[in-house]
């Protein structure tokens, strides 16, 4: 795992471009976005740029970034310049005729600042989705160490939890572990939910301490080369007997989720990978309380397309990484919420997550 998480993905500027010049006629591709900064040229920063054309791909950066830049990037064939004087973009666009830039992920201050340059744009927002979309082998490779790193750190917090912590303390502790397993961050702020909190599908971690028979919702995740992993796992801190609607419920959960993972074909759509839940649990009673979609695309953003959502028309592909996370939620009781991320694989759903169990755990 060690070797994954120290291999960088590919840049991915020259294939946008190639789809950008071939859907608009665009001859460079321009991001300022930190997402699609990294995307476009396998790098991180904060300000400056990255800009594809027929030349290649650079990233204009400032000195922070720049000696270790290179370093980085020179074997990737990728160009790193700074940002600065006539690299400045308003200046540097002068020499094209028509640039792609993806009006999604740019501000309308920063966007009259590029119409300086005189150059006609285009959207390039149809063309980074589509092919961020589906994801390449170091890709793949990132967010299965991402995900092998969340499990590890689950099962490395689940003995630390004792009566009387709070959520914040687990959260922290859960934070730590993947940080020490060799996590760059969170995917996003780790949910730790005790008791009826977990009615709440994003509730706000914070200082409800934890009883005995309370039950715990964690949904967290963490970034390996800046791709997202996300899980979530419910349980029992120990059993007072008094859960019996709850098991039932989660029994329902989990079968949902199985039903997705066995279920899922390449060329269906999200609308159809929802329903597969969602009637099941519609069947059995707890449709009303499934309140939000099937899943969400998972990548270098914890929320991507394609969108598992009732009535989606997105159609599901090989290379696809998206959640599988059915839940039920009644409010002031109990929520339950069993998360995977899975990808599209020869056709099928295959899950990432293989470590923790997802049958029901008392503590």
């Amino acid at each position: 795992m060690k070797e994954m998480i120290r291999r960088r993905t590919e840049p991915q500027g020259r294939k946008v471009y190639e789809r950008v010049r071939a859907t608009t006629g665009a001859d460079a591709l321009f991001v300022s976005d930190e997402t699609y900064k990294k995307y476009v040229s396998s790098y991180f920063t904060e300000g400056g740029y990255a800009l594809a054309d027929e030349t290649g791909v650079a990233l204009f950066t400032d000195a922070r970034y720049i000696e270790d830049a290179e370093k980085e990037l020179s074997p990737l064939g990728v160009r790193v310049e700074d940002y600065s004087g006539k690299n400045r973009p308003e200046l540097f666009l002068k020499r094209y005729k028509k640039v792609a830039v993806p009006f999604s992920e740019i501000s309308y201050a920063e966007f009259l600042k590029l119409q300086e340059s005189g150059v006609l744009f285009a959207d390039a927002t149809e063309a980074l989705r589509e092919c961020s979309t589906i994801k390449t082998e170091s890709e793949i490779a990132a967010i299965q160490a991402a995900c092998d790193i969340a499990e590890d750190a689950l099962l490395k917090t689940l003995p630390q939890l004792k009566e009387g912590m709070k959520e914040r303390e687990a959260a922290a502790i859960l934070e730590y572990e993947m940080r020490a397993l060799g996590a760059d961050g969170t995917s996003f702020d780790t949910i730790v939910a005790f008791g009826a909190g977990a009615s709440v599908p994003h509730h706000e971690t914070g200082d409800t301490a934890l009883t005995f028979g309370d039950e715990i919702l964690i949904d967290f995740g963490c970034k390996v080369q800046g791709y997202c992993s996300d899980m979530t796992r419910t349980f029992l801190f120990g059993d007072d007997k008094k859960h019996g609607e709850f098991k039932k419920a989660y029994g329902c959960v989990l079968d949902a989720h199985n039903k997705v993972l066995c279920g899922l074909k390449e060329g269906m759509t999200g609308g159809e990978a929802d329903a597969i839940a969602r009637n099941y649990l519609e069947e059995h009673g707890y449709g009303k309380y499934f309140t939000h979609s099937l899943g969400h695309g998972v990548g270098l953003k914890i929320h991507e397309f394609p969108s598992l959502r009732k009535g989606g028309e997105e159609t599901l592909k090989n290379g696809m990484v998206f959640s599988d996370e059915p839940g039920v939620y009644l409010a002031g009781q109990y929520g339950i919420r069993i998360e995977d991320t899975v990808a599209m694989c020869d056709g099928r759903a295959k899950t990432f997550m293989k470590k923790v169990s997802k049958e029901l755990t008392v503590l």
